[in-house]
Order: structure tokens, then C-alpha cells, then sequence
């Protein structure tokens, strides 16, 4: 993959922040020829640079008025395992991220369900059910805010 370039971050900073903007749009506040533009984009999307794009939801909205993170340790963690657990996890409706960690826990798992009830069934049919699982810990999320600044390294 060729380095980034200051343009190449621009046009990444700008879709990062509004995955939306118009190729002509983003041009103009990057100073570009549409055309241009747009080959890059394409460029950045070939190289993998953006892999992507997604939208941000209201989770009340939908009815997911309670969030949490399920912190998991498994008790064996086999390749296998560690894929299996994630295969079988991240494709349920209440599962909105989950992160394979480093450290005292083996996952975050972070969830949007209906209410206290929807909770405590995802959490023991979903989690500890699990023959692998041998530790879990809920914690309920107040707040949840995205950056929408691109890091710069």
C-alpha cells in the first residue's frame, strides 16, 4: 500500500466526520477535481483504507432503551474457542460491538436490549450458557458518544 498523503487524510478526516458528503462536495473542500476525487476514494477503498460505511442510530428509537457492556472470561482460550464464541455472538440483534481484549477479560460485549428482563435473558442464554464462559460481569452504559475526528498518528 502507498503512504497517505495529506489530501488522502483530508478526504478520509471529512468522510470519517460525514460518510455522506457527495464526491462533489467532498472535492470542494478538499480542493480537488471531482474526478480526482473520486480516484481516490477508490484508491482508498481498493487499499482497504476504508473498509466501509455505516450509520449511527438512535437505539431508543428502535427500542433498545437499556445499553451495557458484558465483560466475558472464558475458561479455555483455544483459537477455536475465542472464534467460535465470536462467530455465535456477533451476529445477534442485541450485540452492537464486541471487542476481543487483552488483560483480566477475555471480551467486552456491547449490548442494546428492550429492558432489565431482555438484559438478564441475552445475559444467561446468550453468555453464561456458554460451557466456555466461566466469569461475566454487566455494566449498564449512561451515555455513548463517537468521536467523529479521525486519529492522526
Amino acid at each position: 500500500m502507498r503512504p497517505l498523503d495529506n489530501t488522502d487524510l483530508q478526504i478520509l478526516a471529512m468522510l470519517f466526520k460525514d460518510a455522506r458528503l457527495t464526491n462533489k462536495e467532498l472535492a470542494s473542500r478538499v480542493g480537488l477535481a471531482p474526478s480526482s476525487c473520486l480516484e481516490r476514494v477508490k484508491r482508498l477503498q481498493t487499499d482497504k483504507v476504508i473498509q466501509g460505511c455505516s450509520m449511527s442510530l438512535d437505539m431508543n428509537a428502535l427500542g433498545g432503551h437499556i445499553q451495557a457492556m458484558i465483560a466475558v472470561r472464558l475458561s479455555n482460550h483455544n483459537r477455536e474457542t475465542v472464534d467460535a464464541f465470536m462467530a455465535d455472538l456477533l451476529p445477534m440483534p442485541e450485540v452492537l460491538s464486541l471487542y476481543h481484549m487483552g488483560g483480566e477479560n477475555d471480551f467486552l460485549v456491547h449490548v442494546t436490549v428492550a429492558d432489565t428482563l431482555h438484559l438478564r435473558d441475552f445475559v444467561f442464554n446468550a453468555v453464561t450458557a456458554r460451557a466456555e464462559v466461566n466469569h461475566v460481569e454487566t455494566a449498564l452504559v449512561y451515555d455513548f458518544r463517537q468521536s467523529q475526528t479521525l486519529p492522526r498518528f
